[in-house]
């Protein structure tokens, strides 16, 4: 059988390659509104994060989605990322743990 190729994206943070499944995307649309896009087939520019709460503090700290997007990003953007990347983590342990 046939292997299928993964699709790999760089995270913004760390620079890091990582399968298109463990990274979520950030879009800015024409409008300047910057949200979470869980389907990565929304419309506007996009960037990828790993999801991991360090990396996703590490993306406040440095301001990488104000630098990416060139415009200010409202803290309730990262308290929603955080959320995210929160409830994905536990879907994943959550699950790795019914296979074994």
């Amino acid at each position: 059988m046939k292997t299928r190729k993964i699709p790999m994206r760089k995270d913004i943070v760390s620079g890091e390659m990582y399968p298109k499944k463990e990274l979520v995307r950030v879009v800015k649309n024409k409008e300047g509104e910057v949200f979470l896009d869980p389907t990565g087939k929304q419309n506007g520019r996009g960037a990828y994060i790993a999801l991991d709460r360090d990396i996703a503090k590490q993306a406040q700290e440095k301001r990488v989605f104000e630098k990416a997007f060139s415009q200010a990003i409202d803290p309730a953007f990262y308290e929603e990322l955080y959320a995210y990347v929160d409830h994905q983590q536990a879907r994943k342990e959550l699950f790795e743990n019914e296979q074994d």
